[in-house]
């Protein structure tokens, strides 16, 4: 049960996948102009990434690995998390359009949010169990949520600052950024797997 909690922190706070691994920084700079867009990105993220590591999981122990074609695992990978995208928007669309119209352009932006398909190679590659898997899947998708909401809690802060023309939008985008990665690492002597 310890390394379970120990996976959920490490990939939350240790190894944060957008400011320690850079994954999915796309998203991360994209939708990060508004508290309430990115938390519902990070939500988003959260039972994309949890459904993905299950599935992923499963087809890799069930087909790839019993057939000998694991060396297929990353085609598999993204052919399976963008179904599930697919998939899920569509059952959202038909069944609660509440919630598609608010996730609006989110769910689909999350078929080419790269930290997706990092965690399901993870999982693979560092030979979790599939609780561990998880707990790593579920940590990771925590800490993307907890990046991108401080990210636009920052920039709502200094939206309406006195900021050199220079340094305008993407540019302190990408500087505050860069101090946030630096706060984050001092996370790094946390937790050692």
């Amino acid at each position: 049960m310890s390394r379970v909690l120990l996976l959920l922190v490490a990939g939350a706070l240790v190894n944060n996948v957008v400011l320690s691994r850079f994954l999915g920084l796309c998203s991360f700079v994209g939708v990060s102009k508004k508290k309430d867009t990115s938390v519902g990105m990070g939500g988003a993220v959260i039972f994309v990434i949890t459904l993905a590591t299950i599935l992923c999981a499963v087809v890799y122990a069930c087909i790839l690995k019993p057939l000998g074609i694991d060396y297929l695992q990353t085609i598999v990978f993204i052919l399976l998390v963008a179904s599930l995208v697919q998939f899920i928007e569509m059952f959202m669309k038909k069944n609660i359009p509440s919630l598609h119209a608010a996730l609006g352009i989110f769910l689909p932006l999350i078929t080419t949010n790269c930290a997706v398909l990092g965690v399901a190679l993870d999982n693979v590659q560092k030979e979790y169990n599939f609780i561990e898997g998880l707990a790593w899947g579920v940590g990771t998708a925590l800490g993307y949520t907890i990046a991108i909401v401080i990210l636009a809690s920052i920039r709502e802060r200094i939206e309406g600052n006195d900021i050199p023309k220079y340094f305008q939008g993407m540019p302190m985008v990408l500087i505050t950024s860069t101090l946030m990665a630096i706060a984050f690492t001092g996370f790094s002597g946390m937790v050692s797997l």
